[in-house]
């Protein structure tokens, strides 16, 4: 079949979100055709350029979600009066208080599509002053949102700016049935802006849509508006959460990437019979060697490894690294990892004053001056030249963030047969499933008790490795990732109306591969090219002699 993938900031680019997950689920999958819709965030991402890419993937087409020129667009009188009424319900939509905007909410995005599709772009109307009048006014009604009646010009501005750089998508000219109409699913790699495209050509031409979220766009609008006006917090989770619900409400599935990802969404609307949970799959030849090795690393180093950011919480853990100390006099703490942007430099400039605070250069009897037990250092250097290295020189690995997702972390580690101790955060407990320590967050007392547990107790030690290692290569590899969404992508297919999209000749083509090229058996005559065209001869004109195939093998 035809997959129209749907992507944000992601693949192809060489910098993009989830990109190693995409090129290897469409590697995964050569059967199927790909053709990649994607949004880029920056101009430096654009320049930086792509990937790779493998021979199922048919075509291309990007679009910048960073800026958008003024269309020049002139409207007539009708085309404006459709704008101002379409805006206008989407904007006393998300600023009203009340929970049955959902309606309403999902005429306006419809409305305002189709008339970027009959009349041209939005950008020009999106930025006008009918767009923020009509947007002061939803804040002034009565029944608004309280924060959004206390909005002032300044905040109005910044919300009307965010609105119309999320809805550059509908805008685009891949709503066409050479575009993503010739799809026969398209599968949005994240919810969001991303999911846009996939919402619009369901809507047009019928296709259906799986969303893909192994971190939650809702979510991370939180996090990231944390700083804003109240008015402007409240606008746009307001504006977020309908979207969100609208996406989960039109997708034939969802597959979050974990539970906590799962809680979200359902929260936000999604039917409980759509979903489907898939880990993100993680190549672990990588840590094969390190896992079924026998030889044992130090005992008594601890290991960290990530993005140096505040969110990860290394303070705390240099804290519990000083406890430990006390107890475990030759204990060593590595820092393995990056800083993430400036933020991270600075974070990890104080995180250097700290250790060298919390552990002076001095003669202990086991270190000598200058040693100190806590090493800060990144992937490549002499002494840590790949990740598995990394994992491979302590027997406990250290999670101790306050903020996670799905701990990728924590799965290297796993491959690798280490011991974990982690926080309890985001998908922490659900990916461990009893294989490691879990301590609360921001305890650097517990933090330390459950290293010292585990330094103490070799045999400990070694039997939870074996088990994470286990769990990691059951549930966490790309072989069972590619498998689960090969499945997803037959039983939405098979539980769709079958769509007449068709090829450069004109010629109608159900899928981009006949499913009948894969049947074994004599197709000869009139009627195999009924079926190969998915006509209704299947029942009636198929050959006595054929062999009988399965559902997935028909769908195939």
């Amino acid at each position: 079949m035809r997959i129209g993938l749907l992507t944000e900031g992601g693949y192809p680019y060489v910098s993009g979100d989830a990109r190693l997950w995409c090129d290897r689920l469409v590697r995964g999958l050569g059967q199927h055709d790909f053709d990649i819709y994607a949004l880029s965030r920056s101009r430096q991402q654009e320049d930086e350029g792509w990937i790779p890419l493998p021979p199922q993937v048919s075509r291309v087409r990007t679009a910048p979600l960073w800026t958008a020129e003024d269309d020049a667009v002139v409207y007539g009188r009708r085309a404006r009066r459709r704008f101002a009424d379409c805006y206008g319900e989407l904007a006393e939509a998300v600023c009203s208080g009340s929970d049955d905007q959902a309606d309403r909410f999902t005429s306006a995005v419809y409305g305002l599509a189709e008339l970027a599709r009959e009349e041209g772009g939005l950008v020009g109307a999106l930025r006008s002053d009918t767009a923020l009048r009509a947007l002061e006014r939803a804040c002034r009604a009565p029944g608004a949102l309280r924060a959004a009646r206390e909005a002032r010009v300044p905040e109005l501005l910044t919300v009307a700016a965010h609105l119309e750089r999320t809805l550059r998508p509908l805008s685009l000219d891949w709503y066409t049935e050479e575009g993503l109409g010739s799809a026969d699913l398209c599968h949005a790699a994240a919810g969001g802006p991303a999911a846009l495209p996939g919402l619009l050509a369901r809507h047009f031409f019928g296709v259906p849509l799986l969303v893909t979220e192994y971190g939650v766009q809702l979510r991370a609008h939180y996090l990231a508006s944390g700083d804003a006006a109240p008015a402007v917090r409240a606008l746009l989770a307001s504006f977020h959460g309908r979207l969100a619900a609208e996406v989960y409400a039109r997708a034939a599935v969802v597959t979050p990437g974990n539970a906590h990802a799962r809680r979200w969404q359902e929260r936000c609307g999604a039917d409980r019979a759509k979903i489907r949970t898939v880990y993100p799959g993680m190549e672990a030849s990588r840590f094969a060697e390190v896992g079924e090795s026998e030889d044992r690393a130090d005992p008594d180093t601890l290991v960290w490894v990530g993005r140096v950011e505040p969110a990860k919480d290394l303070v705390s853990l240099l804290h519990a690294f000083a406890e430990v100390r006390k107890d475990e006099p030759k204990a060593r703490l590595r820092v393995v990892g990056a800083p993430s942007g400036p933020d991270g430099e600075a974070y990890l400039g104080h995180c250097r004053a700290l250790a060298a605070q919390l552990f002076p250069d001095e003669a202990d009897g086991v270190h000598a001056v200058g040693d100190n037990p806590v090493s800060f250092e990144e992937i490549g250097g002499p002494e840590c030249p790949t990740l598995a290295d990394a994992y491979a020189s302590g027997t406990v690995i250290v999670l101790s963030s306050v903020v996670e997702g799905f701990p990728i972390s924590l799965v290297e580690a796993m491959f690798c047969g280490r011991a974990t101790v982690s926080t309890d955060v985001g998908a922490v407990v659900e990916v461990i499933g009893g294989t490691g320590l879990v301590v609360p967050p921001r305890n650097p007392r517990a933090l330390a008790e459950a290293c010292v547990a585990l330094l103490r107790i070799p045999e400990r030690r070694e039997r939870l490795g074996a088990a994470a290692r286990a769990r990691a290569l059951e549930l966490f590899t790309v072989e069972q990732n590619i498998a689960a969404f090969h499945g997803i992508y037959l039983e939405i297919v098979a539980h769709c109306p079958v769509r007449y999209a068709v090829d450069d000749a004109r010629e109608p083509r159900p899928f981009a591969v006949p499913a009948e090229a894969h049947i074994p058996g004599r197709w000869t005559g009139p009627a195999s090219r009924v079926l190969a065209r998915g006509g209704p001869g299947w029942a009636t004109t198929a050959p006595a002699c054929a062999t009988p195939v399965t559902a997935p093998e028909a769908a195939r």
